[in-house]
């Protein structure tokens, strides 16, 4: 008996999921259990084995897709059965938390969708719109009835769609090459001009017409994956929230103090190698319990303030940019917080975080230092309230006691969603959390 396999959930958070890899091919045997393809979310990159025997006979959602969370991927087979294939998209329920409400919320979409888009067509002028990404919807037919042909796609087409037989790609690497594009002989669907046609030029050595010298050669970088995810959610954050960042420099040269102290006292213990950003985690969680209000997220008409502190730490990863949670930071011990930071970093360079230690965080922290930056305009990781920006510790002459004395400073810059809190209260906890890092035996419980 055929079994459905269907886009997985991690977490009541995910909708959707970009399948971003096959293990294995139509017609592949495959075994309970054996790694079978690899789902992209905005979070992580997840693997998914196998949940029956047998042969992939259909792959229905193929690499670089995104769907819907239930939405049937691919189809297994037992030896020598040929159940029916799959046209389009279909949704079916998923064996998690998806409630049914969910799953009539989908379906009345889904069907709405198919009632608006219905359009009386002719085949080929189906097919047509199909090619050229056209909406029916938009086109008016001439035909009997107001049935749309293929004509009408034809003029619709050349009218409003294609202003230029050109991707936008292939206009930007012949622009830098100075290739006149109307030399070049279009591949692509109805004779469009590709990348792959400008490149052939190229190749070719054809001289640039608008220049002298050499053609530039342009690399195209695809816009996809984790790099995508993060333009997107950065891209949301910023239209969809009210950001304000507020910047104070700190004198932080008992912090420095107290970092080469437990460093010397045990040197010889690997497991208590406190860093800045240790120090730093500990402080920021005990001063998010003191101001509360900083320590919440914006979850459609509600705020809701936490009573424990889970503290995302920004990961830079060689394709972007991962953010692992500390849960319960404000409970843990400097100790703690170090070794739970440094395993957490690893398994993230290392692509092994689970969907727990990614969601669920009330309060982000990116730190800048190592790459020599005193300061920055961190963005929000929505829905929270709050992000700190750390900055580059820097000796420098300052006023000291009424004196001037060499003192290692601090730029720190928080980012807080103007919609959830005032200046005042934000600005109360930076000047909170600044106090707690310039004499750290403030800070309750720190060790």
């Amino acid at each position: 008996m055929s079994v459905e396999l269907k886009m997985p959930r991690w977490g009541m958070a995910m909708k959707e999921g970009t399948l971003s890899k096959w293990h294995k091919s139509e017609g592949d045997h495959v075994a309970e259990g054996e790694l079978l393809f690899e789902v992209e979310t905005e979070k992580i990159t997840n693997t998914v084995e196998s949940i029956a025997s047998g042969v992939l006979f259909q792959i229905v959602v193929h690499e670089g897709e995104t769907v819907s969370v239930g939405t049937v991927v691919g189809i297994i087979a037992a030896e020598g059965e040929t159940p029916e294939r799959i046209k389009g998209i279909k949704i079916s329920p998923i064996d998690d938390a998806e409630t049914a409400a969910e799953r009539e919320a989908v379906t009345g979409q889904a069907g709405a969708v198919t009632q608006k888009r219905y359009v009386s067509a002719s085949p080929i002028a189906k097919r047509l719109a199909k090619e050229f990404g056209i909406d029916l919807t938009q086109v008016k037919g001439t035909g009997h009835d107001g049935r749309v042909t293929e004509s009408d796609v034809e003029e619709y087409h050349n009218r409003i769609i294609r202003k230029t037989k050109i991707t936008p790609v292939a206009k930007e690497m012949a622009t830098q090459a100075g290739i006149d594009i109307s030399a070049i002989t279009g591949t692509g669907t109805r004779g469009k001009i590709t990348k792959e046609d400008v490149m052939r030029i190229i190749e070719q050595g054809v001289e640039a017409a608008s220049r002298e010298g050499e053609a530039e050669m342009v690399k195209s970088i695809p816009y996809k994956g984790i790099r995508k995810t993060i333009g997107d959610n950065m891209y949301a954050s910023l239209q969809h929230t009210a950001q304000l960042t507020a910047f104070t420099e700190t004198d932080v040269t008992e912090m420095v103090r107290l970092r080469d102290l437990l460093r010397e006292e045990y040197k010889d213990d690997e497991a208590f190698r406190v860093s800045y950003n240790d120090i730093i985690m500990l402080a920021t969680a005990r001063a998010l319990k003191r101001h509360p209000i900083m320590n919440s997220t914006l979850v459609g008409e509600e705020i809701l303030i936490h009573d424990t502190v889970n503290l995302g730490i920004a990961v830079a990863l060689p394709d972007g940019l991962i953010v692992p949670k500390i849960r319960n930071a404000d409970k843990k011990s400097l100790l703690k917080i170090a070794v739970e930071a440094r395993e957490l970093a690893r398994k993230a360079r290392q692509g092994n975080l689970s969907i727990d230690e990614v969601t669920d965080g009330t309060f982000t922290i990116s730190n800048v230092s190592m790459l020599g930056m005193d300061g920055f305009t961190p963005v929000l990781n929505p829905p929270e309230t709050g992000i700190l920006g750390v900055g580059r510790v820097i000796e420098k002459p300052s006023v000291y006691r009424g004196e001037i004395a060499i003192r290692s400073m601090m730029v720190l810059s928080l980012t807080f969603d103007h919609r959830v809190v005032d200046g005042e209260p934000a600005m109360r906890f930076l000047q909170t959390l600044a106090r707690y890092l310039e004499q750290p035996l403030l800070i309750k419980d720190w060790a």
